[in-house]
């Protein structure tokens, strides 16, 4: 047999390298490049042997490792988990650091490979500089804090050990079930130890996904509850832009006339103005959605793991023999909500239903009634996102303003706050992967590190970043990023002050106002600074500018896209208002007992919306 000498670390990144998929029709290596921040607990070995493989699996160089892996997750959601990115640091901190991003590829089931650095596995030196000490028991280290937020995770503690858990995170990171971040610690010493490899362990291998089929009882059962529905719908999950199943969902959707209702991640799987195309489902809903879901005997549930956003927290299907059929490739999501599973890959599952009811198509009034819904939901939109003159704009008239100018193909991201209720109520999304709002785990400071992810994944694509003010200064350091790569971002800042979706949410539980504006917090006599957000995002490299009003911002988005690179347009808004037509109930609990009359109403509010929540399991 032949070998080839190698360290752990050469190792590691060769057969990371060797890595393929195709992608419409062409091969492409599956791991499109390494993030990296060195320290002292990987510049020696894992720097040393990324810089040899550089024309082949080209280093990034971020300022946040946090960001960083927001980056990574963005590009593989990009590209509907076909390809991705792995994250190298070193021990301590720049460890610690990947555990909100690896919970936030976990909860999305995004591929996210880290590879931080670890203690010495000889201990001869310990304890060495960021090592955390735990007192009977030397095996753990801040590395740990990762499993529970890994699909997959080892240490490597002997270069050899690479034979077997390389094969297996790159089964995790491709698998369409196990997919989601897999992290290899890698001891500092260990990175640096040589063996002599296989050298077929090298050789290029071609990794295809798996697109697993219907059993057919299930898909008998499936088959056998749509065409005794009177009243059907569908909702489009993530699950559908992730196996390719856009154009399944539309031919299934054109032949039968099953209204659709779209998640956050599914939005964009069908065009905003399809006749079918009902909008966001849910307590970021539309009335037209919402109203549908409300009558619905039957709710095919394809590609969504259900979350209470998705159902109004079990108060949604207002029909008592309302019953869920659920096409999911994993048989842990296909079995909630004491659904009818169909266990498979949605392209395939829709194809197979399409074929078994050919015969079958929605009721003609209940069709007629979903597009009456539409019209009228669409008049709403219109309306909410109108242009008026007025200094302090809401969310809802910056993001119209931002669709308006836009082009069709463009990508809009955001992640937290108030924005994605608006987005996914109001955002016009005309093509697939045009909308990249991650709010599985809603993380603040995800949207301008993802803006760069989704910017590397489709750089024929413009790419708009909308953010609050808090998101933007708890990580806006990627945008000196973007800057260096030449990436270009359009970033718009809504300055409402504070945290104002927290703020609306705290009043509705009866509480006053309390340490989420900025006129609310503790301060000292001077007040809160005003932050000039143009000026620090030009002291980053981008160019930048300030508005007032909707007029003065759609002229400045003209600017931006004309500009060559990143551009950032900062605006005041208003932090009151919120669109309050669509939406439904979100089960937030409420203090059993209060001093405040408010509290004890918005408590018996809480209690009465609860006895509408499904018991099903």
């Amino acid at each position: 047999m032949s070998t080839i000498r190698l360290t752990c670390s050469q190792a590691l990144v060769r057969y990371l390298a060797a890595q393929e998929v195709e992608v419409d029709g062409v091969r492409v290596p599956l791991v499109a490049g390494v993030w990296a921040i060195f320290g002292h607990g990987n510049v020696a070995g894992m720097g040393e042997a990324l810089e040899a493989v550089r024309e082949r699996l080209p280093t990034y160089r971020a300022h946040n490792e946090q960001g960083m892996a927001h980056a990574a997750i963005a590009y593989a959601k990009a590209n509907n988990r076909q390809r991705l990115m792995a994250c190298t640091t070193s021990i301590g901190p720049g460890a610690t650091n990947l555990v909100t991003a690896a919970a936030l590829a976990h909860v999305n089931r995004l591929p996210l490979l880290l590879l931080p650095g670890d203690y010495f596995a000889s201990r001869a030196p310990d304890p060495v500089l960021q090592q955390l000490e735990v007192p009977g028991d030397p095996t753990l280290s801040v590395n740990d804090t990762l499993r529970p937020v890994s699909r997959y995770w080892d240490r490597i503690e002997r270069p050899e050990q690479l034979l077997t858990s390389l094969p297996r995170a790159i089964q995790v990171l491709t698998d369409s079930v196990d997919c989601g971040p897999v992290t290899l610690a890698l001891p500092q010493d260990v990175q640096t130890e040589a063996w002599d490899f296989p050298a077929a362990f090298f050789q290029p291998r071609l990794l295809r996904r798996r697109q697993l089929p219907p059993d057919s009882l299930e898909l008998e059962q499936a088959v056998n509850a749509l065409r005794s529905a009177r009243r059907p719908l569908l909702i489009a999950g993530g699950g559908v832009h992730y196996a390719g199943a856009c154009d399944s969902l539309r031919d299934f959707v054109d032949r039968t006339g099953v209204p659709v209702a779209e998640t956050q991640a599914g939005k964009g799987a069908l065009p905003w103005d399809h006749p079918a195309q009902l909008g966001s489902i849910g307590v970021t809903g539309s009335s037209a959605a919402n109203a549908l879901a409300a009558e619905a005997d039957l709710v095919l549930c394809v590609g969504t793991r259900l979350q209470d956003f998705t159902t109004a927290s079990r108060t949604l299907f207002g029909n008592p023999h309302c019953r869920l059929v659920t096409l999911n490739v994993s048989a842990f999501d296909a079995g909630k909500h004491g659904a009818l599973p169909l266990v498979c890959d949605a392209a395939i599952g829709l194809q197979a239903l399409n074929a078994d009811l050919s015969e079958w198509q929605a009721e003609a009034a209940w069709v007629e009634q979903g597009q009456r819904e539409i019209s009228h939901w669409r008049a709403v939109v219109d309306q909410v996102t109108l242009a008026t003159a007025v200094d302090l704009p809401s969310d809802a008239q910056v993001l119209g303003a931002v669709n308006r100018q836009a082009p069709e193909d463009a990508v809009v991201v955001c992640a937290a706050g108030g924005l994605p209720g608006e987005l996914h109520k109001l955002w016009r999304c005309k093509q697939p992967n045009g909308y990249h709002v991650e709010y599985g785990y809603s993380c603040m400071g995800y949207e301008i590190a993802g803006g760069l992810g989704v910017a590397m994944a489709l750089p024929d694509r413009e790419v708009f970043v909308l953010v609050g003010d808090g998101s933007y200064l708890m990580m806006n350091s990627e945008l000196a990023t973007a800057v260096m790569l030449g990436r270009k971002l359009v970033v718009v800042v809504l300055d409402n002050r504070g945290f104002g979706c927290i703020n609306r949410l705290q009043q509705s539980c009866g509480a006053g106002p309390f340490n989420n504006l900025l006129e609310d917090c503790e301060q000292s006599a001077g007040g809160a600074p005003t932050i000039d957000f143009a000026s620090h995002a030009r002291a980053l490299g981008a160019e930048a500018e300030h508005v007032v009003g909707i007029a003065a911002l759609e002229q400045a988005l003209e600017r931006a896209r004309a500009a060559q690179g990143c551009y950032l347009i900062s605006l005041m808004t208003d932090p009151a208002p919120s669109t309050e037509e669509g939406g439904a109930w979100w089960e937030v609990a409420v203090p059993e007992v209060s001093p405040r009359a408010s509290v004890s109403a918005a408590r018996a509010d809480y209690l009465a919306q609860k006895q509408n929540q499904r018991k099903d399991a």
